[in-house]
């Protein structure tokens, strides 16, 4: 018996240990997002737009353009970008009477209310991937960059992946 329980042990640690570095291997590649042109990423070739933590915890990024974005994007484009995804977090994280009664009645039924229905914070975030979707169709991917939604980054960072493209220097 006691045998039994060491091997289920060791199988357990090792099914762990396998299924992080699968999660890890699958971030550090881009998160999965597919891109719509398969092109080829540059070795170190992301960019990382840190938070902005001078308003407190709340999820915002920085706006100025990296220097490694310049000339590959518009500044008023980029800016656009990110302060309409500030917009959206500063919506997903207000406090109005629906969100509050969504936490009491999630309360009352033992949460089992969000097996049927979204929170106003799902819903957000759902609008942020369209979005982010949308300005990688329109904006960036025509640009060779990648867009990567913050979700899949934990909320820490946005990433920009630059793509190499043919024809670009």
């Amino acid at each position: 018996m006691i045998m039994m329980n060491q091997m289920y042990r060791f199988i357990h640690i090792e099914l762990i240990n396998g299924i992080w570095h699968f999660y890890s291997t699958i971030m550090s590649q881009g998160g999965g997002t597919p891109s719509t042109s398969n092109p080829t990423v540059l070795h170190g070739g992301k960019v990382f737009i840190q938070r902005d933590y001078s308003d407190g915890t709340s999820v915002k990024f920085h706006t100025r353009l990296p220097p490694e974005l310049e000339g590959m994007i518009e500044r008023h484009v980029f800016e656009a970008t990110i302060k309409r995804l500030n917009e959206f977090y500063a919506e997903a994280e207000e406090g109005s009477c629906s969100t509050y009664c969504e936490g009491c009645i999630g309360c009352i039924t033992a949460y089992l209310i969000y097996m049927c229905s979204e929170t106003h914070y799902e819903k957000t975030l759902r609008k942020i991937s369209k979005f982010v979707a949308f300005q990688n169709e329109r904006i960036y991917n025509p640009k060779g960059l990648q867009l990567i939604d913050p979700t899949f980054r934990g909320l820490r960072v946005i990433e920009i992946t630059i793509f190499d493209r043919p024809g670009r220097t």
